[in-house]
């Protein structure tokens, strides 16, 4: 790695493919905005969700077109469309398809719960197996960095396609539930964003260019997302940036340090998986006062207010971004 003049360029670059975001994102949002309230894509707000999240509904959904466009051309510009970032696109656009599936019969078919879980899981059962040819195909290394470790990498052998399949599915359904409250998606995932920024150029890959303009968008999409919220990335938007994130991770042989750096999105589905378990074998009781994990805080007695949660989350996410950086040394030693 070259520590010189080099470095310094692409860093430039870097936050020059995050600026091109950021504007595209900014430019798009006010044009976006008004065509999605003309066609009524509103939101629908679940009958059983907290009852201050009934003011939300008809504020625009599908956003998140805001946040892929943005990135995809932003990073299309900057990656020379090298075959890393030809896999980490297929991966963010296939997963931002099935949300659009998602989201266009929730708000047009006015069915609260859009696509059926099964056709949900497996369309991204399907994707995720795309993902993973991709990547044999383009001879991508598929090894698995252990964190706090001396150098040392897992190779799972026959059984790696199993594991990049489950995080990848886990990842982007985790970004999903982490999608509920004005600006939490966004700002937790811009966070596990800058970290993987800094993670590519300890690596040098070519990969930072694309991560540098997922963060630039999605600062663009948080002047329209963040509380009040004008409006919503919806399925499109979080099960995208899931994708995305899951896939610059295992490009860059680090797909166990999500668990660490994007521990919100971690919380958010154990939190569902938890609740619903314990609900069936319990008959009836309940864990949280309502899952995912960031509704549990809305209905505390006294409850958190919204901004009270996402200000938590954020700093939470920062937190363990940074705990994530310790556990990076040894890749680059």
């Amino acid at each position: 790695m070259d520590n010189g003049y080099y470095t310094l360029l692409n860093f430039n670059t870097a936050v020059i493919a995050a600026l091109v975001a950021f504007g595209i994102a900014v430019v798009l949002g006010p044009i976006v905005i008004p065509i999605l309230r003309k066609l009524k894509l509103g939101q629908n707000v679940r009958d059983d969700g907290p009852k201050s999240h009934l003011g939300k509904a008809g504020t625009p959904s599908m956003g998140g077109i805001v946040i892929v466009i943005a990135v995809a051309a932003s990073s299309g510009i900057f990656s020379q469309f090298s075959n890393e970032w030809m896999v980490v696109m297929f991966l963010m656009l296939s997963y931002g398809t099935i949300g659009f599936l998602d989201d266009y019969i929730k708000v047009v078919k006015r069915r609260s719960l859009g696509l059926r879980a099964y056709q949900k899981f497996s369309l991204q059962i399907a994707c995720a197996v795309g993902f993973v040819f991709l990547l044999s195909h383009f001879d991508i290394p598929t090894l698995m960095y252990v964190p706090f470790s001396d150098g040392v990498y897992l190779d799972f052998g026959w059984a790696t396609p199993l594991v990049l399949i489950f995080v990848v599915v886990g990842t982007a359904n985790g970004a999903n539930f982490t999608d509920g409250l004005d600006g939490l998606a966004s700002g937790v995932t811009l966070l596990v964003c800058l970290f993987f920024v800094y993670a590519a150029f300890l690596l040098d890959s070519a990969l930072g260019y694309s991560l540098a303009a997922a963060s630039g968008a999605l600062l663009g999409f948080l002047l329209f997302n963040s509380y009040p919220a004008r409006v919503f990335m919806g399925d499109t938007g979080s099960l995208a940036l899931g994708g995305f994130v899951a896939a610059v991770a295992i490009v860059l042989q680090m797909p166990l340090l999500v668990a660490i750096v994007a521990f919100v999105y971690v919380a958010e589905i154990l939190s569902v998986i938890l609740q619903v378990g314990y609900f069936k074998i319990s008959g009836g009781k309940r864990i949280f006062r309502m899952s995912p994990l960031h509704h549990h805080f809305e209905h505390l007695d006294p409850p958190w207010k919204e901004t009270k949660i996402v200000a938590v989350f954020y700093i939470f996410t920062a937190i363990f971004c940074l705990i994530g950086i310790l556990a990076i040394g040894g890749a680059v030693s």
